[in-house]
């Protein structure tokens, strides 16, 4: 990493992923787990609700999860209108937004067929892999 200048590196393979950051000039594993496990939760930042840190399960209501780390875009451009609010009907494949990582916008699909029920991210905000990003109330 130190001779290419390399700050970050992520690679998913065959159901494992694995995430090295370089900081100080030391290289950390930040991220290393079987796909198919569930992620570790995510401490909440300071001064958020406990809430957003671990969603409570509600009847009926399914939850669209970021497959990857970047950053968050509800719309193609800031002229677009957003491809999900509260409201939108989506299906399996519905684009719902976009996560930006090492400068690839990447089109992400809702998986679940239902109705938005609430957005948890803000438009322009960091994701993290696993990190819930719709309510959908499904049918």
């Amino acid at each position: 990493m130190k001779r290419s200048e390399l700050s970050e590196f992520e690679i998913e393979e065959e159901g494992f992923k694995l995430r090295l950051c370089r900081k100080n000039g030391d290289t950390q594993i930040v991220h290393a787990a079987p796909l198919a496990a569930a992620p570790a939760p995510a401490a909440a930042p300071v001064g958020a609700p406990a809430a957003a840190a671990a969603p409570v399960e509600e009847k009926g209501i399914s939850v669209v999860k970021s497959p990857m780390v970047g950053t968050f875009y509800t719309s193609s451009s800031p002229e677009s209108p957003a491809f999900a609010t509260v409201g939108t009907k989506v299906g399996a494949d519905s684009i719902v937004c976009i996560i930006e990582a090492m400068k690839v916008m990447n089109e992400i699909q809702s998986e679940i067929s239902g109705t938005i029920t609430e957005v948890l991210i803000e438009n322009g905000e960091a994701v993290e892999y696993g990190q819930p990003l719709f309510k959908v109330k499904t049918a």
